[in-house]
């Protein structure tokens, strides 16, 4: 039999709170590939660090507002191996708009630089803004998403009976399509649907999982044992709105621990309601396949660029632009970091102004810390001067 993993990116698991949401259980490691800070090993003394223009205006975009600072108002940054967020932003460079094409194209001259050249040019060439909401509020939330790896088949059987779609032949953007129970309970729902499976999952909730996160990875095992990956990108939605499982079992009463772990083990514990729970989020999302190389960094974000683990995050793009260096500062149960970030996906869930979903990577443990990371965030955006 064929089999596949999908490897999910993208949003929360849990609803509301960020891409995904919900009271946390206790703290998981934190991906070794990805460590919270990392200490700037370089001998060159600190670069001063320069005040703000004292007539710098605040800047107001869609629902933040954006407070000017001064680098020492920056928590950590003098610590931070800013260097390490390079790739990540030469990255977003390639897509660069005003006001950063000029930036961008001097920033690559960088590239070989040491950590203390590069801190000090951005210390010349950008502004720290504080983000906050138009209320004044500068604290916000921050959560994560990963890429695990699921199994599942090309062909369906008992054990893998959950199909993952194309989108159908006739879906207009923005169009409003069934529903997830109309789709898994209507047969002219099935037929529109007939001939778009391109695989099929073991876990209804793994799947659902999926579709909240927007992308993933598939690994699927040939019949001489060879092993070949692609990606399952994200392609259309049915035109409904999220709505989160982990907040429908608290307001049921079901279940006070609504971290993804939890909620599967909700599932495990109650077989007979599975349809029930997954049916409270009637939106579905539809994949294209897209092959994968051997050098494939993360995802494609919604900027269109591939994503670094530790160095990308998911915002509000009506409140900070893609491609826009990010300062994080964020202590809590999970971790606590002080980082240089780059803004470069979105999800459904990730509105307002300080609001972040921190992309942590691939594999169990970043699917630990993914599935429970809900604490206070701050975030300081830096702009051309």
């Amino acid at each position: 039999m064929l089999w596949v993993g999908v490897a999910i990116v993208g949003s929360m698991w849990l609803a509301g709170c960020a891409t995904r949401q919900v009271p946390l259980s206790p703290a998981a490691p934190v991906p070794k590939a990805i460590p919270a800070a990392v200490p700037v090993a370089e001998t060159a003394p600190p670069v001063p660090l320069p005040a703000v223009l004292p007539l710098a205006p605040s800047i107001t975009r869609g629902a933040s507002r954006w407070v000017p600072a001064a680098w020492s108002e920056l928590p950590g940054w003098s610590a931070d191996s800013v260097g390490s967020a390079w790739g990540a932003w030469m990255a977003s460079c390639q897509r660069a708009v005003a006001p950063w094409a000029g930036v961008c194209a001097d920033a690559r001259g960088l590239a070989a630089g040491s950590d203390a050249d590069k801190r000090a040019w951005m210390q010349r060439r950008l502004q720290p803004y504080r983000v906050e909401s138009l209320q004044g509020d500068a604290l916000g939330l921050l959560t994560a998403y990963f890429e695990p790896v699921f199994e599942a088949s090309r062909t369906r059987s008992a054990d893998y009976p959950v199909p993952l779609y194309q989108p159908p032949a006739k879906l207009a953007k923005g169009q409003v399509w069934y529903s997830r129970k109309e789709i898994d309970t209507l047969p002219q729902a099935q037929a529109a649907l007939q001939g778009r499976v391109i695989a099929y999952m073991a876990d209804p909730l793994d799947a659902m999982a999926l579709h909240i996160q927007g992308s993933g990875r598939m690994e699927v095992r040939q019949p001489d044992g060879s092993v070949r990956q692609s990606r399952l990108a994200y392609a259309a939605n049915n035109g409904h709105p999220y709505q989160s499982v982990g907040t429908w079992l608290i307001e049921q009463g079901l279940s006070k621990d609504t971290s993804w772990p939890g909620i599967k083990a909700w599932a495990a514990r109650n077989p007979n309601r599975v349809n029930e729970l997954l049916w409270r989020n009637p939106r579905v999302v539809f994949f294209q396949e897209e092959a994968l190389t051997s050098d494939d960094a993360g995802p494609r974000g919604a900027q269109g660029v591939p994503l670094t683990a530790g160095r990308s995050i998911a915002v509000d793009p009506n409140s900070i632009p893609y491609g826009t260096p990010v300062w994080i500062s964020s202590s809590g149960a999970q971790t606590s970091m002080q980082k240089l970030v780059v803004a470069q996906d979105t999800g459904s869930a990730i509105t307002g102004a300080v609001r972040a979903d921190y992309f942590v990577g691939a594999g169990s443990g970043a699917g630990e810390l993914a599935g429970r990371l809900k604490q206070p965030l701050q975030m300081w955006v830096l702009w051309p001067q």
